[in-house]
This record gives structure tokens, C-alpha cells and sequence, in this order.
């Protein structure tokens, strides 16, 4: 179950998304984009819920001010010559023409976007997502090839990995053990990938965020506390 709810800080309005599942405790988190979701165990009341918010105000402001920041440097894209486009945690400088078959490649800086038809906006966002999905199925496979091998180990087989977008998170495993992956990540470096996708594999043993959790994430990625840094600086 899904709801949302809102306090009131200073005068600032701050809006949360709630989570209901069966969980022990509860956690609050602020996202990239802003959001703040609060992920509550079934038990808990609005009333509960509220007042926790309340509570870490002050933290969870803190936070918008940081991400906020950020905000400046990715304009609306217009999906023209000379913008920029992120893969896989570099920048690269769009080039767009017409042509005989529509094709996307990646080349000494630049994302070539060939079209077939005119070269309009609708039409070069398309390729460039169908090229970033593309890739996305081959850049994760090869992130979940280096990060399950130690998983292996402790008896658990690597899941299957499902891609869409997702607004508040990176990632996240089912409890059939399906590994799914937020689109965006594509545009990350390679090491904030593998962050992600050793997180959701340390859920394979340690279902909620515990210290348990946190103590076996800290075992097989001694450095992910930088890695997660980074990648919520890459992506905003």
C-alpha cells in the first residue's frame, strides 16, 4: 500500500510518499530527485508515521538543500546537436543528422544519432532510449557477472535481471529474487552499477536494511558508502 502525506517546517511544506509492507521498522529516505519516501511497517498509524517524519525534519531538509544543489546542471533536453548525454558516467556531445537507416553509436566523444526520417526531437529521443536500453541489458548482465561470484560462494544463485525506470529507486529484489534495475543507472559509472547491484544482492541474505545487512555489504564492498555518494552526485 501507497500513500502520501505532508508536515509542515518552518513554513516549507514537505511532502512524503509512504510505504506499507511487512516490516520490522521503519526508514526514511531522500532521494536524488527530491522525494522522500518513508517505508513503514503495517502497524504503524498515520499518526506514528507523521511524527517520525517530524521528528528528522530537520535531517530531511538538510537533505532537499543538498540535492538541490545540483539541480542546475541537467537542463530540459532538447535532443539537439551540441547538448550533452551521460553513459556510463561520462559525458559525451550529441551529433545528430539524417541518413539512410537510423543508427546510434558512441565515438571520441560524441553519440552519433543518425535518423532515417526527419531529425526531430521525438525522433532522436527515441533512438538515444532504445540505444540506452540496449545497452543497459548488456553493461548490468556484465555489472551482476562481477558482483555475484562472491554470492556464489555463500550459495545463492545470481537472479534474473528485469530493467524499466523507477522514481525513487536505484534498484531492487523481489522476494522470488528478481533483480530490477532503474534505466537511469546507465548513464552512471561503472562502479556506482556495481554498487547498486551488490546492495540488492546482499538482500539475498538480509531481507531489511539491518546492521546485518550493512555489516555484510560492508564485507564485500569495503568502499560502497563512496560509491553511493558518487552516483547520487552523478545523476541529478
Amino acid at each position: 500500500m501507497q500513500y502520501r502525506g505532508v508536515i509542515d517546517y518552518g513554513g516549507k511544506a514537505i511532502t512524503y510518499s509512504v510505504l506499507v509492507s511487512d516490516r520490522k521498522t521503519m526508514e526514511i529516505a531522500v532521494h536524488p530527485d527530491s522525494s522522500v519516501v518513508v517505508k513503514a511497517p503495517r502497524a504503524a498509524s498515520d499518526v506514528d508515521i507523521k511524527q517520525r517524519v517530524s521528528r528528522r525534519a530537520r535531517w530531511i531538509n538538510k537533505q532537499l538543500d543538498y540535492f538541490q544543489q545540483f539541480r542546475p546542471r541537467t537542463p530540459l533536453r532538447q535532443y539537439v546537436s551540441g547538448e550533452t548525454h551521460l553513459y556510463l558516467g561520462r559525458r559525451y556531445r550529441l551529433k545528430v543528422s539524417a541518413g539512410k537507416e537510423s543508427s546510434v553509436k558512441v565515438s571520441r566523444g560524441f553519440i552519433f544519432v543518425v535518423c532515417s526520417g526527419r531529425p526531430s526531437a521525438d525522433n532522436v529521443r527515441r533512438l538515444l532510449d532504445e540505444w540506452y536500453l540496449g545497452r543497459s541489458r548488456i553493461k548490468f548482465a556484465e555489472s551482476l557477472d562481477r558482483c555475484s561470484p562472491q554470492f556464489q560462494r555463500m550459495g545463492y544463485a545470481p537472479p534474473a535481471i528485469h530493467i524499466r525506470r523507477m522514481k525513487t529507486r536505484w534498484g531492487s529484489l523481489s522476494s522470488r529474487g528478481l533483480l530490477t534495475l532503474n534505466r537511469e543507472l546507465i548513464r552512471a559509472p561503472r562502479e556506482c552499477i556495481d554498487y547498486v547491484v551488490t546492495h540488492e544482492l546482499c538482500h539475498l541474505k538480509h531481507k531489511d536494511h539491518s546492521r546485518a545487512f550493512y555489516r555484510l555489504l560492508e564485507q564485500v564492498m569495503p568502499d560502497w558508502d563512496k560509491r553511493k555518494h558518487r552516483l547520487e552526485l552523478a545523476l541529478v
